[in-house]
């Protein structure tokens, strides 16, 4: 870990520095290690306030970056930054995305597909109907290359969980908590099952943060932000999981509903959703519809079919490159080494043709 890294971390520890402020720290100082060794007096130039700016002082005279850092390896937990290109495009593209998370896992058997990633969440107090959808939707989805990402809890999270597992899928689980700890406990050998086998546990809370309520909307943007869409299939009318869908929403995701009967309490959250929009789903191939990925049976599918050609070389270097994932244009531009100019009009082309897409936010994949 380099030492600008580490600066990362020691801010990620202090509770009162969220993605807004660290932003403005760096922004101002230009780097974690400045700002963190920045006097009271500076700090108030950028108006962090008397207050924050005291407790900020008091935990770094107490604070050993050091000491912390071995406890993350003794966790066998490693960070990734805002500023790392293997930061997760999705995520990176919400207007308060975690400046630092914190991963658990061994590395994956097959890469988890960051490009192909869907939220499945829903009522803790899952219904035999809401258990049998959500295996059968996720199972699907499984085979169709989709990371399944959900929170760890009980019911719909848990069942998304080991029915990816069980479909021989990768799952993603994301914490309200430090991810050093097993929350809820009952789901201890699912967080173990997954950090050990080819998914991966990832928190934004510092270790030892214990899981309390105003700690989920925070955990659930961060489901949202790294799909491409959240699945609820079964919850009430004020279940937290609508809280995920809203923000899926407000960050541009496709938000997807299971109807269920009506008579069911845990059937009105996803009736609520449908009725503001969502896309009703019966099969695994709405989902794909609505993503326009296409499947066996479907128009659009290209399983059979040659890879596009490009008429110039920079066309076919961004086809190349679009191949088996998405990617934002400020990734294309990076790795392609061209003007964000030559690629756009290359973009431009690509779609008029039909061989490209944009998935949202400046988000392209093959069509």
């Amino acid at each position: 870990m380099d030492e600008e890294t580490k600066y990362w971390v020691a801010f990620s520890v202090f509770p009162g520095i969220g993605p807004v402020r660290f932003k403005l720290l760096l922004n101002y100082f230009g780097s974690a290690k400045k700002a963190w060794e920045a006097t009271p007096g500076e700090l108030q130039e950028i108006k962090l306030g008397s207050r924050l700016t005291d407790e900020f002082v008091d935990f770094r005279n107490t604070f050993s970056v050091s000491e912390y850092i071995n406890m993350l390896t003794r966790e066998h937990v490693s960070v990734l930054t805002l500023r790392d290109e293997r930061y997760p495009v999705l995520l990176k593209m919400i207007s308060d995305a975690p400046f630092l998370l914190y991963i658990k896992g061994k590395k994956p058997h097959t890469p988890i597909r960051l490009d192909r990633m869907i939220g499945v969440v829903g009522t803790r107090k899952i219904t035999p109907y809401g258990k049998e959808v959500t295996e059968k939707l996720v199972t699907g989805l499984v085979a169709y290359g989709f990371t399944v990402v959900s929170g760890l809890a009980y019911g719909v999270d848990a069942v998304a969980h080991w029915a990816a597992i069980g479909a021989g899928g990768t799952t993603v689980a994301v914490l309200g908590c430090g991810i050093d700890i097993m929350a809820p406990p009952c789901n201890a050998r699912l967080y173990n099952e997954i950090a050990e086998g080819g998914g991966a546990i990832v928190s934004e809370m510092p270790l030892g943060l214990r899981p309390n309520k105003g700690l989920f909307p925070a955990r659930n943007r961060i489901i949202s932000g790294l799909s491409l869409g959240v699945l609820v299939t079964e919850g009430a009318d004020d279940s937290g999981a609508l809280i995920t869908a809203r923000n899926a929403a407000e960050q541009g995701r496709e938000v997807f509903a299971v109807p269920g009967p009506i008579t069911s309490l845990y059937s009105r959250g996803p009736a609520r959703l449908l009725k503001n929009g969502a896309k009703l789903v019966e099969s695994v191939e709405d989902i794909l519809d609505e993503l326009n990925i296409g499947y066996p049976g479907n128009p659009g599918y290209g399983g059979n079919l040659k890879k596009p050609q490009g008429d110039t070389k920079e066309e076919q270097k961004i086809i190349d490159l679009l191949a088996d994932r998405q990617m934002h244009i400020d990734e294309l531009v990076r790795q392609l080494e061209l003007t964000i100019q030559v690629v756009g009009s290359t973009i431009t082309v690509l779609e008029m043709r039909g061989v490209v897409k944009e998935y949202g936010d400046k988000v392209y994949g093959l069509v």
